[in-house]
């Protein structure tokens, strides 16, 4: 009878996904449907991700609740890991942050990284949570641990604003080289800062510049405007005035209000770029008026948690 099961869950799967047979998602819930009203626990997740995104049903939240609560009562940890989701984000009843909390605890003893980052998060911001920064710093450790860029970045800034554990320069320079490393924008831009002004490393415009570029590349806002600065100021690289407006034009682009100021007066003078009273006044009009990302320090790099939109196969 349980290899009965199986088969029904694993054919709504391959209706789900189109696998062998033309996608049907009908069908695909009628398969998952025999198999979780037999206890299945994996046909319980996806029947809960199928009235999640209304496929083959209409959707339903409370439903899609009911299947992953089902799922994870059984121990599994995906089921565990949406559920937390749904409560965090208020899908499927009412919001409660302390009890998406909760529901990530299981999921997150195992060895998904992506539940302690959530976890971490909500201690140090999440309404409706009491915001308890040495538990945060704790589970972005363990999320650290296992390599995950986001986390060591998160960890990094917990050290270098001294929130959870006490502040230390090197040790958060030493994180966020480990998320730098891999490419994390944020992480990136806060150490290349920390290199142009010597906290926590030796000071080394060159090392600073290189990780800014890197960051700015990728189009993170805070970098673009430091790397704006140094090819002001000359420092790292042969001053170019022309190279920090460009730069400063990408931050202020996406509303950074200090390379709003710093256009403003580059239109003005006419360093760098083509003196414009129009442009001087557009430029300083719009600095107050909108904000935009803060200082690379004062960046996270986490992100909002996102409901699962595929059905998962029995290995």
């Amino acid at each position: 009878m349980q290899g009965d099961i199986k088969a029904q869950s694993n054919l709504g799967f391959m209706y789900a996904e189109g696998h062998r047979v033309a996608r049907d998602d009908a069908q695909a819930v009628t398969w998952f449907q025999k198999a979780a009203d037999q206890g299945e626990p994996l046909a319980q997740f996806n029947l809960g991700v199928m009235y999640a995104n209304a496929r083959g049903v209409v959707q339903d939240d409370a439903k899609a609740v009911s299947w992953f609560q089902k799922a994870a009562d059984q121990g599994n940890a995906v089921a565990q890991l949406q559920l937390g989701i749904m409560y965090a984000t208020g899908r499927g009843g009412a919001h409660d942050d302390a009890q998406g909390v909760s529901r990530f605890q299981n999921p997150a003893d195992q060895r998904n990284a992506f539940p302690k980052i959530h976890i971490g998060r909500r201690y140090t911001n999440a309404p409706g949570v009491v915001q308890e920064d040495v538990k945060a710093a704790s589970w972005f450790r363990k999320a650290a641990d296992q390599g995950n860029a986001s986390a060591q970045a998160a960890l990094g800034f917990m050290y270098a604003n001294g929130r959870g554990v006490a502040r230390d320069d090197a040790t958060a320079a030493r994180w966020l080289q480990k998320a730098a490393d891999q490419g994390q924008a944020v992480a990136q831009s806060a150490l290349g800062v920390m290199y142009s002004i010597g906290r926590g490393v030796a000071r080394d415009d060159a090392q600073a510049l290189s990780l800014l570029q890197n960051s700015a590349d990728q189009g993170y806002a805070p970098a673009q405007y430091v790397l704006g600065t140094m090819f002001g100021d000359g420092r790292g690289v042969a001053r170019n005035d022309a190279q920090a407006a460009a730069w400063l034009r990408k931050a202020a682009a996406q509303g950074l209000a200090d390379a709003k100021i710093d256009l403003c007066s580059m239109y003005a003078s006419g360093r760098g770029v083509t003196r414009d009273d129009d442009q001087t006044r557009s430029w300083c009009r719009k600095a107050p008026d909108q904000g935009g990302p803060g200082d690379a320090a004062d960046q996270s790099g986490l992100g909002a948690a996102s409901a699962r939109d595929s059905p998962h196969r029995a290995k």
